[in-house]
């Protein structure tokens, strides 16, 4: 009956207790709720887990993690094919041969999908896109600069590519073309955006850098991606700022929502409580309050997007930084996305520890979605 009472309270502040939320702007208020979950319902709903290249590579782990998606809700994998540090974990990519950025972690791709295939898992490919640490020493002129020619670095000393330069694009494109060779079901472009934490005053780029060339460029990747990869019939999304959902600009990264919406089939934010500071939403600890981030976060993407929102599959946390973060935390994100109409999520924790007891058939419908079966 506890159970039960939760559930109830929380629908009751809800967008699906009382269609689209009176605040939402313009697009929103042209699309209804019905219309919203006709178009969710109408796709493949995405319950996923993040794994390393190291953990969906290994023979061993992946039959240990399988066995446990098994015996759960989860229906999706992403698998990290290319880092932040420019580490290249499939073979096959005679650039990454070249500049010496593969690395053997998932030396039989082959067998990997064969294996989460056949037990029915949808695979998504992780491209980290232009965050960089190989390239940009093998090729200074695809990196981005400082004025004085210099390799420009951020706080942490992390390089990028220069988001401008085709040859950059062919570069990730060659990873992705031969990803969806070996058969994975969708590509997912992260770090598809500009530079941050540093002195980005400093960024010099190829081709000249505003916030409409910033946000225009992104969404000319996507087009580029879609016509490299259509003989594939591969799906396309991105990964972007969990913030992005309900700020008014491209955050200084270029990553305006609505235009990488536009050119993607799926959109992914980040939307981890804990990368949330203090006060946002008006609450004084994010991290602490789970159900209310992903539901502001979602309310304002809904006001944004229209019927693109449709496209979002958040990204959602499983980790501790900071809070505690078990089985009710993790219920509490999947409850806001649910009650935003969204029946797809992807979980991230960097080790692959899931907390398998928040995702078992029972604890879904009693938590998250009574209707599951």
């Amino acid at each position: 009956m506890l159970h039960t009472a939760l559930f109830l309270l929380l629908a009751s502040h809800s967008p699906l207790s009382a269609g689209v939320h009176a605040s939402t702007a313009a697009p929103a208020a042209l699309v209804s709720s019905t219309t919203i979950r006709q178009l969710v319902t109408a796709d493949r709903q995405v319950r996923g887990i993040h794994l390393t290249c190291w953990g969906a590579g290994s023979a061993k782990s992946r039959r240990e993690l399988i066995k446990k998606i098994s015996g759960s809700v989860v229906n999706t994998v992403v698998i990290a094919l290319k880092e932040t540090d420019g580490k290249v974990y499939i073979p096959g990519v005679e650039k990454a041969v070249k500049f010496g950025s593969h690395e053997n972690a998932i030396g039989d791709p082959e067998a990997m999908l064969k294996d989460f295939k056949g037990a029915g898992v949808y695979t998504v490919a992780r491209i980290v896109v232009f965050k960089d640490k190989i390239l940009p020493r093998a090729r200074k002129d695809l990196a981005v600069r400082t004025p004085s020619g210099d390799l420009w670095r951020s706080r942490n000393g992390a390089t990028w590519v220069d988001p401008y330069s085709r040859e950059v694009w062919d570069y990730n494109l060659d990873i992705a073309e031969q990803a969806a060779k070996l058969g994975f079901d969708e590509i997912q472009f992260d770090y598809i955006r500009y530079p941050s934490e540093g002195n980005t005053s400093l960024c010099r780029y190829s081709k000249p850098h505003n916030r409409h060339t910033a946000t225009r460029n992104l969404g000319d990747f996507l087009d580029y991606a879609r016509k490299r990869l259509a003989p594939y019939k591969v799906k396309i999304s991105a990964d972007v700022f969990g913030l992005t959902t309900s700020v008014k600009d491209d955050m200084g990264i270029g990553q305006d929502i609505s235009t990488l919406a536009a050119g993607a089939d799926y959109v992914y934010p980040m939307m981890y409580p804990s990368h949330y500071a203090p006060g946002e939403y008006n609450l004084k600890n994010p991290n602490a309050s789970p159900y209310k981030v992903i539901n502001r976060g979602l309310r304002d993407a809904l006001g944004k997007l229209g019927t693109d929102y449709a496209k979002l599959r958040p990204y959602l946390q499983d980790f501790s930084l900071g809070w505690r973060y078990g089985a009710p935390e993790v219920r509490a994100q999947l409850l806001a996305a649910r009650l935003n109409y969204l029946d797809s999520w992807v979980l991230w924790n960097a080790g692959n520890k899931y907390t398998w007891a928040a995702l078992t058939p029972q604890a879904y419908r009693a938590f998250v979605d009574p209707s599951y079966k």
